[in-house]
């Protein structure tokens, strides 16, 4: 198995994921394509915590790229030894792994609470609230009462379907990166790669 080429995968994915996680983010400033709820502070309070601009995205591209960069990087090799600098390069790549691993655990956990408490909205009453805050998340299983939420139209469907987006992105990054956590480990163990024709002993 090769050690360097799993992180490069990794890597690579971990790349159009925080692009993914940014884009959704984004969109949740713009309920229906409009600016001005955003300007009026009609939003969540869960969108300005930029979970999937910072945490699942821009705070992924430096594991990714280090990720990537794996083959190129010998670490400036150990006693002479190239082999033993692309050792120390796969460990080095956990540190990285472990910022991954942070930034897409606050994604996920702001995307849940963002779904937990529902958006905000103006109601039958004339005021903006959060109507479905005091419900523990299980307006997600009554869809019937989604309607209670007169303006933004459809801010339900829009901040459940893009919140669960960031959930699920963020949480694919939480796993790729752990994954690469125990590549690094492996790879920094075993060596860049284990085969019969590549063996790397210091």
């Amino acid at each position: 198995m090769c050690y360097g080429k799993c992180a490069r995968c990794i890597g690579h994915s971990l790349v159009w994921l925080a692009i993914l996680c940014i884009v959704a983010n984004i969109l949740l400033y713009f309920p229906n394509g409009e600016t001005k709820y955003a300007s009026e502070n009609h939003l969540s309070r869960f969108v300005w915590f930029f979970s999937g601009i910072v945490g699942g995205g821009l705070l992924m591209f430096l594991p990714a790229f280090v990720f990537i960069g794996l083959e190129q990087d010998d670490c400036c090799g150990c006693c002479g030894h190239e082999n033993c600098g692309k050792r120390c390069a796969m460990l080095s790549s956990v540190l990285a792994a472990l910022i991954g691993i942070a930034g897409s655990g606050y994604c996920v956990i702001v995307a849940a609470l963002g779904l937990a408490e529902g958006p905000v909205c103006r109601d039958s009453l004339d005021q903006w609230n959060y109507t479905f805050a005091n419900t523990d998340g299980q307006y997600l299983l009554d869809t019937s009462t989604w309607s209670q939420c007169i303006e933004p139209k459809h801010i339900v469907e829009w901040n459940v379907s893009l919140f669960s987006i960031l959930l699920a992105l963020g949480g694919i990054e939480f796993i790729l990166c752990l994954i690469q956590v125990i590549n690094g480990v492996m790879g920094g163990i075993c060596g860049y790669c284990c085969s019969r024709q590549q063996r790397y002993d210091c």
